[in-house]
C-alpha cells in the first residue's frame, strides 16, 4: 500500500504543476521563498501541504501548530474524499474566478479556499464526533478568514467562494457540488426555530453577492440568486430569482450558471 501511494504521488500532475508554479514565483520573487518553500516546496504531496496551512493560519495562544497539523494530518489520512474535494474546490476557483492564474494562488492567498478547507477538517471531526475541536475549528475559521461555517452542515464539491467575507452558513445547511457563491452571503434561519431549519442549495446554483437564502426552504439545481436578494421561498431549477423579496424574474440563462459567472438579467 504504501509503495502503491508512493508512486501515485510522483507521478501526481496536479501537485507537480503547483510545485512547479512555487518554483516560479521564488524565482520571480525571491522575497516570497520563505513562504512559497514553507506552504508548497517542503512538502511532497498536496494533503501535507494543505494541512500545514490549516496549522499555520489557524493556531494561536489556544491552540498550537503542531496540534492543529496532527488533527489536519489524521483527517487526510482517515479520510480520501477530503483530498478529492480540496482538487475539486482547487479547481473550480481556478476556470471560475478570472483574477485565478495558477493553481498556486487559492493555496497561498484565497481566504474563500482556504477557509472551505478548514471546514472540511472542522466537518471530519464533527462526524467523529469530537464536537469541540469542531467548534474550535469553526471559531478560529470565522477569526481569520471572516467565514462563519458551522462545521455539521454538509457541503459538497467544486466549491467557489469569491472574495469570502462574511460568508454565513448554518447548522443544518446543505450546499450540492459545483456551487459557486460571492462575498456577504447567507444560508440562514428565520428565527429561533430548531432541528432542521437552514437552506438546501442544489448542484450548480450560483448565489450573488449579499443574498440572504434564510429558513429551510430548497433552491433547485442550476438556478441563480441575484446579488443583494432575500429568498424565503423555494426555488425552481434553472431559474433566475431577484429582490427583497425574491421572486422568479427569469431563466437561469445558461446550463451551468455557477460555472458561467453571468449575474447580469434582463427585468
Amino acid at each position: 500500500m504504501a509503495e502503491t501511494r508512493a508512486k501515485l504521488t510522483q507521478v501526481d500532475p496536479v501537485w507537480q504543476r503547483i510545485s512547479t508554479e512555487a518554483e516560479e514565483a521564488v524565482r520571480e520573487e525571491p522575497l516570497m521563498g520563505g513562504l512559497v518553500h514553507a506552504c508548497v516546496l517542503h512538502h511532497k504531496t498536496m494533503e501535507r501541504a494543505l494541512s500545514y496551512r490549516f496549522a499555520a493560519k489557524l493556531n494561536s495562544n489556544e491552540m498550537s501548530m503542531v496540534i492543529l497539523r496532527e488533527i489536519a494530518d489524521e483527517a487526510f489520512a482517515a479520510d480520501p474524499s477530503l483530498l478529492e474535494a480540496a482538487r475539486a474546490d482547487l479547481v473550480a476557483v481556478y476556470e471560475r474566478d478570472p483574477a485565478c492564474h495558477r493553481l498556486l494562488q487559492p493555496i497561498l492567498y484565497f481566504k474563500g479556499y482556504q477557509a472551505v478547507q478548514a471546514y472540511r477538517i472542522g466537518h471530519w471531526l464533527w462526524n467523529q464526533g469530537r464536537y469541540d475541536l469542531a467548534y474550535f475549528v469553526q471559531m478560529r475559521t470565522s477569526e481569520i478568514f471572516g467565514i462563519d461555517i458551522h462545521p455539521a452542515a454538509r457541503i459538497g464539491k467544486g466549491i467557489m467562494i469569491d472574495h469570502a467575507h462574511s460568508i454565513v452558513i448554518g447548522e443544518t445547511a446543505v450546499v450540492g457540488d459545483n456551487v459557486s457563491m460571492l462575498h456577504s452571503v447567507t444560508l440562514g434561519g428565520t428565527g429561533k426555530e430548531e432541528e432542521d431549519r437552514h437552506p438546501k442549495i442544489e448542484d450548480g446554483v450560483l448565489i450573488g453577492a449579499g443574498a440572504k437564502v434564510l429558513g429551510n426552504i430548497r433552491v433547485g439545481h442550476c438556478s441563480r440568486i441575484a446579488a443583494g436578494s432575500v429568498v424565503l421561498e423555494d426555488v425552481p431549477p434553472c431559474k433566475t430569482v431577484a429582490g427583497v423579496p425574491a421572486r422568479i424574474v427569469g431563466e437561469a440563462g445558461c446550463d451551468q450558471p455557477s460555472v458561467n459567472m453571468d449575474q447580469r438579467f434582463k427585468g
